[in-house]
């Protein structure tokens, strides 16, 4: 039987990825690093230290790490900064909506996102009141693809995981979920996030209606 729900935040419950880019952006041109919209896709769903990463071998750059994290805060705060202009109209549509009816029916409900920055952006949201657990990248030290922070969140719930479903919009994320043994909800395009139990386009069609229909010998 399902009895928790765990979501992602970003491209999920809302959407910071143009705030991600342009942080990464101003960093990347700062530094005279290439970085474009083709390679920030690429940092979907990973943590702060292994995107840095990323662009770094994009880049054919090699720092200390010293550096590395030292850079990697700093594009945080450019971020973090940008974060103060969000408000409770931010919400991906239909994503309120869904945490709302999972509240009045009585499901646990966990934030499973890699970002370190989650509690702040909840607050900016007015959303802390939906959920019962957060987990963020300050949870756990592995990120995804591996499926501790989903682990973390369910372990919290006290559900194990077949009990519970994972929201993602991001491949690793969906990866992470089937490492974690949960069932799988996708939000994108099929490219991405088809190899969930469930794929939606948007979030707005992923109501918990359309969610009990396809997995209704879970409820």
């Amino acid at each position: 039987m399902i009895k928790g729900f765990i979501f992602d935040l970003d491209g999920v419950i809302t959407d910071t990825a143009e705030l991600h880019y342009a942080a990464w952006k101003k960093l990347s041109n700062d530094m005279d690093w290439q970085f474009d919209r083709e390679l920030n896709e690429k940092l979907r769903g990973i943590s702060r230290m292994d995107s840095i990463k990323v662009i770094m071998d994009y880049n054919n750059v090699s720092l200390g790490e010293d550096t590395i994290v030292e850079l990697a805060t700093k594009k945080n705060d450019i971020y973090v900064e940008s974060l103060n202009g969000m408000t409770q109209e931010d919400y991906l549509p239909g994503a309120e909506e869904l945490l709302t009816h999972l509240r009045s029916e009585g499901f646990n409900v966990a934030l499973g996102s890699a970002s370190k920055n989650a509690e702040k952006v909840l607050k900016q949201l007015n959303a802390t009141r939906y959920f019962d657990i957060i987990g963020d990248g300050n949870s756990v030290s592995r990120s995804k693809p591996a499926p501790d922070i989903f682990l973390y969140a369910s372990e919290k719930m006290g559900l194990p995981p077949e009990n519970c479903i994972v929201f993602e919009d991001a491949e690793k994320g969906i990866d992470a979920a089937k490492a974690g043994k949960f069932y799988s909800v996708g939000i994108g395009p099929k490219e991405r996030v088809g190899h969930a139990d469930v794929r939606f386009d948007t979030m707005k069609q992923a109501t918990l209606f359309e969610v009990k229909s396809h997995f209704k010998d879970l409820f």
